[in-house]
């Protein structure tokens, strides 16, 4: 199967969700119509989705859940548990270890890093280990995903070295934007690493100006309409 794009692979992640939650009320068998109102798209596109990743199901029946998250899994790479790391302990980064809906989501955080020794502690539910200590921890765990939550000054050097210690995936929390680009050739890179930044100012300005626009667009609707009754 070709590479899939961005917006589909979020959507079957987004549909394995739902399946747990159905399977864990005791629910054999979905159809698209249940799976798109979970998600918030079409039952057409359900069955588009699943068609391109040779999917496929019975009108009368449905889908069966059992298989269709066996199937799902096998698409995503998604085994029963995903360990991570977490780099940088401050507000976002202690957030994250105290967040509880990772469990629920076959998400394991082994460990986290820090460079401020007054925050190491091996002994927490979540051990917080000196950022020595991370090239030996993840090669010694197969860790393959991060996420960084450091300040803005080490986020480039933090993420040099989390490349070299052959984590592939970083979820970035800092206001940089990290690309591994430029720091090695994407052909013969033997980290092959893939960033998400997530720039949560970005994000609200972004959400503001959706509001402004809607507002805007309903605002010309009312004037419109305003116009045609005189």
């Amino acid at each position: 199967m070709s590479q899939m794009n961005k917006s589909l692979v979020l959507r079957l992640v987004r549909y394995l969700r739902v399946l747990k939650k159905l399977k864990s009320l005791g629910i054999v068998n979905v159809f698209s119509n249940n799976l798109g109102d979970a998600v918030g798209v079409t039952p057409a596109v359900v069955r588009k989705d699943f068609s391109l990743i040779n999917i496929q199901g019975n009108k009368r029946g449905g889908y069966n859940i059992d298989t269709l998250m066996t199937e799902l899994r096998e698409i995503l790479g998604k085994q029963e548990r995903q360990d991570v790391v977490i780099v940088g302990c401050g507000r976002i980064g202690t957030a994250l270890m105290n967040y509880k809906e990772f469990d629920k989501e076959g998400i394991r955080v082994l460990a986290a890093f820090d460079n401020d020794p007054a925050k190491i502690d091996r002994e927490a539910q979540v051990p917080i280990l000196p950022m020595e200590d991370l090239n030996y921890f993840v090669k010694a765990n197969d860790v393959e995903v991060a996420i960084i939550s450091v300040p803005e000054s080490s986020a480039n050097r933090v993420f040099d070295d989390m490349i070299h210690s052959g984590i592939r995936g970083f979820l970035n929390f800092t206001s940089v934007e990290l690309k591994c680009q430029g720091k090695c050739d994407r052909q013969t890179c033997p980290h092959n690493c893939t960033v998400h930044n997530v720039n949560i100012g970005l994000e609200l300005e972004n959400l503001f100006y959706l509001i402004n626009m809607e507002q805007l667009r309903v605002s010309e609707e009312n004037e419109l309409g305003t116009a045609h009754e005189v």
